[in-house]
């Protein structure tokens, strides 16, 4: 998402905070900002839309200055406009921030009453005015930034300027990554590697709770009490498409690591934990609306169909309402039977996918309220829907779909909360539960993540294999198919998703020794007869890669591979169930040798019919 570059040196800043920008592109983003110090004088230069449209501006009007702050953003609290690109300031104080302010509302309402005025609708500027009211109250902007930060509640990544003390730049983090780069006589900070590689190799990570005060003389790092901290740096040898892939050999491989904050990005600022309740604030819908919906439709394509079939579990568990799921091909020519009773969800990473498009215009056609799933601001769906869900995935480049599709199962679960308590069908008490479930989600991603090896050992056995066949029950169907077409899409190996109870009506005889079947069989109420399936593969000579919840140690006899992905409740487990998967396609892929990131024949937006 979101990108942030700083410098304090003896150069200009603004060009090298405008290459660092334009370094960090790939994340996405829809407006950019500069600010710059020169004598003390603040400087700032923003401008909707991308980097040129800054780069023009500051052409007409230089920004000059040995230090400075730079950012593109990704709107996530506010349109994206001039008025909401950062920088943000607050008197004397500047700032960029990446990540999501929790409870920026709350402190919001305590700075207006305070005598505070706001001028743009994002939660960023919050923090540019808590570390203002900090600075008058002690008059120290280091111990400002700290007493500020103490307030916030969330994720964020940020640099500060202070036009009172304009030879020092300060930076914090907390769930937002953060790297500090050192040269001669002069430091950098930005969001990501790439940014500052042209400039300095020696690289120095800030872990959560950290914060370094740069001056042009030193830099010294503490936590966020003021305790200081001793930092090693590390010589970065990537070359430059290496940089932007993060190391990862792929960047299919860096986007399934990046789940863990994908999902933690889609969550931030949804959640309200006390109340028991969900915050979608582009949702289009009021609940007087939502309380008289008869009937959902969700139309989709590809992966993003995946999602839908797992969001029919969702709202019909939660919400208690009737769903019908479409393959958006196929929807406006069954003729359907929509009305202004029903509510169609549109899903589609891209946001421009013409089948999905055109389903669109026919449910809205026939009076039905829509809601699309998104991860593109002001794409063509988004723009056509009443109301809009955006993950917050962040750029996918790979064309074999990651952490949009779990993103999307997070943005779906939490529409299915919300319709829940909205419509009666969920307890504030409930909703807390599953709240807090979801909250886990990030570190039990880490977790599966760890099984990373383990599933590039099993993928290196079976890489050989010409068929392969996934099976599921539930919501782990939905899981096999996309692992079946994950699979297909980048190693060109021919595979199927079952539903598990339908293997005896034609599949089974397919099976032999030849052929691997992965079984998704996480410990719920299918358990025993996922089970009885497999033992039907294992009569056959078939190969089972078993995919287990928690500490299964029933099966380790009678599968040939066994992955253990955490516990976590059932209507989450199968986006931890999708980790498995895509390392496994993927690293068959690598075995192979195929082109990982750009599969033959595929594009990343379909955008004909």
């Amino acid at each position: 998402m979101c990108g942030i570059v700083g410098y304090i040196g003896s150069q200009q800043a603004s060009q090298i905070i405008i290459d660092g920008l334009r370094r960090l592109e790939y994340r996405g983003y829809d407006s950019a900002g500069i600010c710059t110090f020169d004598g003390g004088a603040v400087q700032i230069h923003r401008a909707e839309g991308k980097l040129i449209n800054l780069e023009n501006i500051l052409r007409e009007t230089p920004a000059t200055g040995t230090r400075g702050i730079g950012h593109t953003r990704w709107a996530t609290h506010g349109r994206p406009s001039e008025i909401n690109a950062h920088p943000h300031r607050a008197g004397n104080i500047v700032v960029v921030h990446n990540g999501i302010i929790e409870n920026y509302l709350k402190l919001k309402a305590r700075l207006q009453s305070a005598g505070h005025t706001f001028s743009s609708e994002t939660d960023t500027e919050i923090i540019a005015h808590l570390v203002e009211e900090h600075f008058r109250a002690c008059n120290d902007f280091e111990a400002a930034v700290r007493l500020a930060l103490a307030e916030v509640e969330g994720a964020y990544a940020v640099a500060i300027l202070c036009s009172d003390e304009p030879d020092t730049l300060i930076a914090a983090k907390l769930g937002s990554p953060l790297v500090v780069g050192q040269g001669v006589g002069e430091y950098f900070v930005a969001s990501d590697i790439p940014a500052m590689l042209s400039h300095t190799r020696e690289m120095i990570f800030l872990e959560d709770g950290e914060m370094v005060v740069f001056t042009e003389q030193e830099m010294r790092f503490t936590d966020l009490s003021g305790v200081s901290l001793a930092k090693q740096s590390k010589t970065i040898t990537w070359s430059p498409l290496m940089a932007e892939k993060g190391g990862y050999k792929h960047f299919m491989l860096k986007e399934i690591y990046e789940q863990p904050r994908a999902i933690a990005d889609t969550i931030a600022g949804r959640l309200q934990s006390e109340e028991g309740d969900i915050y979608l604030e582009d949702l289009g819908l009021d609940d007087p609306q939502l309380q008289k919906l008869e009937k959902i439709f969700i139309i989709a394509c590809g992966t993003s169909w995946h999602a839908g079939l797992v969001a029919k579990f969702y709202l019909e568990k939660l919400a208690r309402i009737p769903v019908e799921i479409d393959i958006a091909s196929e929807f406006r020519y069954r003729d359907p039977i929509v009305d202004d009773s029903c509510l169609t969800i549109l899903i589609s990473q891209s946001g421009e996918t013409a089948d999905t498009l055109a389903g669109l215009r026919e449910a809205k056609g026939k009076g039905s309220k829509t809601l699309c799933v998104c991860n593109v601001v002001d794409s063509s769906i988004s723009r056509e829907s009443d109301g809009v869900i955006y993950t917050h995935a962040g750029p996918e480049i790979g064309v074999a779909s990651t952490k949009a599709f779990t993103t999307q199962l997070v943005a779906l679960y939490q529409l299915a909360l919300k319709l829940g308590r909205v419509r009666g069908k969920l307890s504030a008490e409930q909703c807390r539960e599953q709240v807090e479930a979801l909250l886990t989600l990030p570190r039990k991603l880490e977790e599966a993540l760890e099984l990373d090896e383990h599933i590039k050992a099993i993928s290196r056995d079976f890489m050989n294999a010409r068929d392969f066949l996934y099976l599921g029950r539930g919501n782990q169907y939905p899981i096999a198919l996309e692992g079946a077409l994950k699979l297909k899409e980048i190693s060109y190996i021919h595979a199927e998703g079952y539903p598990a109870g339908e293997m005896k009506h034609g599949p089974i005889a397919l099976i032999d020794e030849n052929l691997p079947v992965v079984v998704l069989v996480p410990r719920n109420a299918t358990y025993d007869k996922v089970v009885s399936n497999m033992e039907e593969v294992r009569a056959r000579g078939g190969k089972v890669i078993a995919v287990v919840s928690g500490e299964e140690i029933d099966l380790i006899d009678k599968v040939d591979a066994l992955i253990r992905v955490p516990e976590i409740s059932d209507d989450l487990m199968p986006i931890l169930t999708s980790v498995p998967m895509q390392l496994l396609a993927y690293h068959i892929a690598v075995f192979k040798g195929t082109d990982v990131d750009q599969p033959r024949n595929l594009a990343k937006s379909v955008t004909v019919e």
